[in-house]
């Protein structure tokens, strides 16, 4: 049995999550594993599970419990440092950086939300839904996560 520590000072609502809790790799998807992941990480930056300053996995606690190569997650983290998602802290991991610290112009961001914006979407007009009643269940999501 393999024993995760805590990913940093900060823990998600208290809990010590293993990789396996984290992210889901469904690999008939037909899209990437490093996109998968990357995709992901970014949603539970956006939805406050992995707060500014936290620590990511290590790349061989993510590829060990998924049972994925090595070079596939650190291809995720290195793009998502790229990107300004995450940062490099020497001796500790990758440390989750605070939203506005994220690198990028602001059309580039938009580009990578399009996707999860389609499917969105998408499965609005399914349920039958407007516009608006789409926004305003969305906009109480996008507030800052507060920490009480």
């Amino acid at each position: 049995m393999i024993h995760y520590s805590c990913f940093a000072s900060h823990t998600f609502a208290g809990d010590c999550l293993s990789p396996s809790l984290l992210f889901q790799i469904h690999p008939s998807s037909g899209v990437p594993i490093y996109r998968q992941l990357m995709d992901q990480v970014r949603t539970l930056v956006a939805t406050g599970r992995l707060p500014a300053d936290s620590m990511l996995p290590s790349v061989r606690q993510v590829a060990d419990e998924l049972q994925v190569n090595h070079m596939t997650v650190s291809k995720a983290w290195s793009l998502l440092e790229r990107e300004g998602v995450i940062e490099r802290v020497r001796g500790q991991g990758m440390k989750i950086l605070p939203p506005g610290a994220s690198g990028g112009n602001v059309r580039e961001r938009l580009s990578q939300l399009n996707p999860h914006l389609q499917q969105l979407a998408a499965h609005a007009y399914q349920l039958r839904l407007t516009p608006e009643q789409v926004l305003t269940a969305l906009k109480p999501l996008l507030q800052e996560p507060s920490d009480g």
